[in-house]
């Protein structure tokens, strides 16, 4: 199936927007196939600032309406505790909560941006997507992420080499009650490093303070740049280290 002929099978639905590369190119499959998609973006404490400006900043190029929800996910104590499953619970509040709101507004389908590169084998929030019946139109059409990301430079969207982003509350590890305060620190040290032209990095909350991890590709610039980084990130974290393995961060 292409995405041209599941659009025209189901003209319209909601569509869960994050702002990012797949949910970006989806909505502009979506337009561009005639069918009437309306976005949403669950804005919590787990979604950083630029992502809601991201998500607005396309929906203005594209002249699609953007809906915000907000929602303080770490009112839910099975979120807030971080348990291993976390993103099951996580996943299954929003998007009752957002399958909610579309009904409402009008919209038996809801859709996500969910892609063929994503593996749902280790992906408890997946699970929670199936419970729900939200459909994931990319993978269902075979579309990975190498194929979205040169699609979406074809069209013109500048999300279409933006680096993937996880939540925030990836950055606390498994297990350690999330608190907001948590969030907040790593949003800003991740935001100043971002200043600093880092990209497909993560900062992970450890007992003391932060890991920064990065592709092996950035070591020299994280090298040639650290007295920068650590007065960057001093004020928030006693301790600062660096990941040595050096990879691109998967969460």
């Amino acid at each position: 199936m292409t995405l041209e002929e599941f659009f025209r099978q189901n003209p319209q639905a909601a569509l869960a927007f994050s702002g990012g590369v797949d949910s970006a190119y989806l909505l502009w499959a979506g337009a561009h196939a005639g069918a009437r998609l309306r976005p949403y973006f669950i804005k919590t404490p787990f979604q950083p600032r630029f992502e809601l400006e991201d998500a607005w900043r396309l929906c203005a190029q594209l002249d699609a309406g953007l809906t915000v929800v907000e929602y303080d996910i770490l009112s839910d104590p099975q979120v807030a505790s971080n348990p291993a499953d976390r993103c099951y619970h996580c996943k299954k509040r929003l998007f009752s909560l957002l399958r909610g709101r579309a009904a409402a507004d009008g919209f038996s389908l809801l859709l996500d941006g969910t892609n063929a590169s994503d593996d749902g084998g280790d992906r408890p929030g997946m699970r929670a997507l199936a419970e729900l019946e939200v459909r994931s139109p990319l993978r269902e059409c075979g579309l990975t992420k190498e194929t979205i990301r040169a699609l979406s430079r074809q069209a013109g969207l500048f999300t279409w080499d933006k680096p993937s982003y996880a939540c925030l509350a990836t950055r606390v590890p498994a297990g350690q009650p999330i608190i907001r305060a948590d969030l907040e620190r790593v949003e800003r040290g991740e935001a100043r490093l971002s200043r600093l032209a880092l990209r497909d990095f993560r900062l992970r909350q450890t007992q003391g303070g932060c890991k920064l991890q990065v592709p092996e590709e950035q070591l020299p610039l994280v090298l040639a740049r650290r007295s920068e980084i650590l007065s960057a990130l001093e004020a928030d974290f006693s301790e600062i280290t660096l990941d040595l393995r050096s990879r691109i961060p998967i969460d």
